[in-house]
């Protein structure tokens, strides 16, 4: 016998309903977990931490400077000189293309005879000889007294007191002319010009013999300048 059931209390009519009542409780249990366990994180992570104005560092933009432009260094020219290539050979044969040379002729070779340069030797100065020279057919005294009335007495140095004796050295020659007329003792500079100017002045001498030639011969006098 087959046991009756009202339909009231079927459950398979209901099942559906049951099914959709459980989706509805779980999404419902979803979501609390959700909110409850976000709500914990914010509470603990940033319960204590307070908003803070960050600044931002501001870093200067800076411009590099370019390193400064050396000048050119100095060129300096120098001279080029030509390598040439040490390749060229050289014939350092001799030819003879005379053919007319031989072994029977003989070649002679003159050495150049140097003459030997002729020295001029200075004749010898005398001071003393047989025969003195002459002036004016007298001796050295005539020519001093001539040079005395001769000789110019300077008006710079009258002016100026300037008086003294000045000696003068010269050569007779072998042709009778006065030469080398130097100033051996000095006394002012006008003094002894006009000294040299009248011994210079003179006129031919006869010249000294020595052994039957003429030879050259040094004499000194003294010339005299003094105020009246």
């Amino acid at each position: 016998m087959e046991p009756k059931k009202s339909e009231k209390a079927n459950l398979e009519n209901k099942k559906a309903l049951f099914l959709e009542i459980g989706l509805i409780i779980a999404l419902l249990v979803c979501l609390g977990a959700m909110e409850w366990t976000s709500g914990q994180k914010k509470d603990s992570a940033f319960a204590g931490m307070t908003e803070e104005a960050i600044e931002e560092e501001q870093i200067p933009v800076t411009e590099e400077t370019p390193p400064e432009e050396m000048p050119p260094p100095e060129v300096t020219v120098t001279d080029l000189f030509e390598i040439v290539e040490d390749n060229v050979v050289i014939d350092n044969e001799v030819r003879f293309e005379d053919d007319e040379t031989s072994e029977d002729k003989v070649v002679e070779i003159y050495a150049p005879v140097l003459k030997a340069e002729e020295e001029e030797v200075e004749e010898e100065i005398f001071v003393i000889v047989e025969d003195m020279p002459k002036f004016k057919g007298g001796d050295i005294n005539k020519f001093r007294e001539w040079v005395q009335k001769r000789v110019r007495y300077p008006e710079l140095a009258a002016e100026n007191g300037i008086q003294g004796r000045v000696f003068i050295t010269f050569v007779v020659e072998t042709n009778g002319n006065v030469s080398n007329v130097t100033v051996s003792r000095s006394v002012d500079q006008l003094l002894d010009d006009a000294a040299k100017e009248a011994v210079m002045a003179s006129p031919k001498w006869e010249p000294g013999m020595q052994r039957g030639r003429p030879v050259r011969v040094r004499y000194s006098i003294p010339i005299i300048f003094q105020l009246q």
